[in-house]
């Protein structure tokens, strides 16, 4: 038999492994405080194993908002898979994405600001959130590439936004979003002839 036919699976459980770790130490603390020498202790491994899987602070913390980020967009999906009206999904997606966001310590931590907020320039950089917000964008219905790419830059911003600075109530930030999103992302047929 030729090579370790579970190299590739010891290697995901073990990433995994140090990812929920540092999942835990985020619920614990502000993200950005959080170091790798705590992080492999969490884990039970060394830093020079820890050091194998993620080559520094930033690889982890992008791992992880990866992770997390295809995690929460599968539990938004699902809680608006019955909303057929683009208008409707666009403001129940973003609503269902700040609740599950904000009802998770771990990831509530990367907004903290007390601290430098790790969350909203992850969100900014990172690819997996773009493609994510891109294929929510493209499921309120077709448009250019270009728009797309666009609105969702929008969507990540408003969504950072209302993290870092939250609305009074969910009404509050219902509100918002029907007044200054539904328009932008979802401009009438009659405003998009004349733009």
């Amino acid at each position: 038999m030729a090579g370790d036919w579970l190299a590739s699976r010891r290697t995901e459980v073990a990433a995994d492994r140090i990812l929920d770790a540092a999942g835990e130490l985020f619920t614990k603390k502000d993200a950005a405080t959080v170091g790798m020498h705590e992080i492999a202790s969490a884990a039970g491994c060394s830093r020079a194993t820890l050091y194998r899987y993620f080559e520094n602070r930033e690889a982890l913390y992008t791992a992880y908002v990866h992770r997390e980020s295809y995690r929460l967009y599968q539990e938004m999906t699902d809680q608006i898979t019955s909303l057929t009206d683009p208008r409707e999904r666009l403001i129940e997606g973003m609503l269902a994405s700040l609740r599950n966001v904000r009802q998770s310590p771990a990831l509530a931590s990367w907004f903290a600001t007390t601290q430098r907020p790790i969350g909203a320039e992850m969100a900014e950089q990172s690819e997996v959130i773009k493609a994510l917000t891109e294929a929510f964008v493209i499921s309120l219905g077709p448009d250019e590439p270009e728009t797309i790419a666009h609105r969702a830059r929008w969507l990540v911003r408003v969504m950072t936004s209302l993290m870092l600075f939250p609305g009074h109530d969910d009404d509050d930030e219902r509100s918002m979003l029907e007044e200054f999103m539904v328009p932008v992302v979802l401009p009438s047929p009659s405003r998009q002839a004349t733009q």
